[in-house]
């Protein structure tokens, strides 16, 4: 036993020696001769004695969902899906891409997608009750035209908007140590940059920048700030004004967008009075990408796009962590009724009758044992959030009537075997809440 024990502990350190090189990306060669020891040590093991061992694991990106977790998922999408569809969206599914000719007849106006992808995106916020949040956007066009009339060099364009783009997270004084002592920007181009990074507001702000003498010089930025003019106009007409701020620092990484962009953030209550509100987090962004489709077409014809993407493993872990805070039942089935029987040698009858309401389009369930208390059954819709029982009895087959019983009331009414189906859809046409 010592041995073999000894053994083992030589393939286990083997093993990792193996997968360090593996890291470390070591030569071919290298990684050869140590699996070639691996395996003689292995051999020289044998088989294991007795049972074999499984070990079960969820591969790596992957995680598992319990029947709880995923009825929240399940609703996170329903609100998703149907605000979307609310608004005229079409359901997709692209395995493959293919080109098409897009012919836009007459003229449009660019902001009413915008100003709709934003709608969109405070509908769905609003609706899942996660909290008050905030929608920040800029426009690429502005920022561009800023660190033209600062004096970055065009080079430098993009890793300083990735600088910026830290704000929400850390100081200024941190930005621009990473801006002048990582990036080499010049420290008065920096303080520069700060005087306008800083600003955030509403249309007011957007007026403010169209009477900067510099700002609105450049051609890009005054483009920019015309579009967004623009966009709170129908914002304000979309009722949805003061959900939105102008921030100059919110950047977006992503170089394909060539207009508005925007970034919801969740705002984190102040502790004390007088303190500002804090953002805790992104859970949904967007913008204008106008030249990306054109990317894949051979004509190279410009198709304007926005897009919208909402981050829906953060919302579930936002959601999943408010039901535990407060304690809030989760249902885990849309089951409408449960069968039951109130004595015993009647799971014939609860078969044929569960069997008729599933053909009926009724959600039904019925417990598998074959005499099962009920006082049990009652128990178990309590638990499981069904809000009707079933209840057949010797005495209601003689008179041909099922008892129907409100779980949260306890009221029975006799209803005839006939009117079941329709006497359910009516008490359950209400839609069905998680809780």
């Amino acid at each position: 036993m010592a041995e073999r024990a000894a053994l083992e502990e030589l393939v286990r350190l083997q093993g990792e020696r193996v997968r360090a090189l593996k890291q470390q990306k070591a030569s071919a060669e290298q990684i050869e001769e140590e699996v070639a020891k691996l395996l003689k040590l292995k051999a020289q093991l044998g088989p294991d004695e007795g049972k074999q061992k499984f070990v079960l694991k969820t591969p790596k990106g992957t995680r598992d969902y319990s029947p709880r977790q995923m009825a929240v998922r399940e609703k996170v999408f329903d609100v998703i899906v149907s605000c979307f569809k609310r608004h005229g969206a079409e359901v997709i599914d692209t395995p493959v891409f293919e080109l098409k000719d897009f012919d836009i007849a007459g003229q449009f106006d660019p902001m009413i997608p915008d100003a709709e992808c934003l709608k969109i995106m405070c509908e769905i916020l609003s609706s899942l009750q996660i909290g008050d949040f905030l929608v920040k956007v800029n426009d690429r066009r502005i920022l561009d035209g800023m660190f033209a009339i600062c004096g970055v060099p065009d080079s430098k364009f993009r890793t300083i908007c990735s600088s910026v783009d830290k704000l929400d997270k850390v100081s200024w004084e941190e930005v621009k140590n990473e801006m002048v002592g990582e990036k080499g920007l010049a420290p008065e181009v920096a303080d520069r940059i700060g005087d306008y990074v800083q600003q955030h507001g509403g249309v007011s702000l957007v007026e403010q920048l169209l009477q900067d003498p510099e700002l609105s010089q450049n051609k890009q930025a005054l483009e920019g700030l015309g579009d967004l003019k623009l966009l709170f106009e129908y914002l304000t007409l979309f009722g949805i004004a003061d959900k939105i701020s102008f921030d100059l620092s919110l950047a977006r990484g992503l170089d394909y967008y060539t207009g508005v962009i925007y970034e919801a953030v969740l705002l984190q209550t102040p502790v004390r009075a007088g303190e500002e509100t804090l953002g805790v987090g992104s859970v949904a962004a967007g913008g204008r990408y106008d030249g990306l489709v054109g990317m894949f077409d051979p004509k190279g014809r410009k198709v304007p796009c926005v897009g919208l993407s909402i981050g829906v493993e953060r919302i579930f872990s936002i959601v999943e962590q408010r039901l535990e805070a407060l304690e809030e039942k989760v249902r885990t089935t849309e089951t409408q009724v449960l069968v039951a029987s109130a004595q015993k040698k009647l799971l014939e009858e609860r078969l044929k009758l569960v069997s008729e309401l599933w053909d009926a389009g009724i959600k039904a369930e019925l417990l598998y044992r074959k005499n099962p208390k009920l006082l049990n059954q009652l128990q178990y819709c309590e638990e499981a959030g069904i809000p009707l029982v079933a209840i057949i009895g010797e005495q209601e087959l003689k008179d041909g009537v099922i008892k129907l019983r409100s779980v949260a009331s306890r009221e029975e009414v006799d209803v005839r075997r006939e009117d079941l189906v329709e006497e359910i859809k009516r008490r359950t046409s209400r839609p069905l809440c998680m809780c």
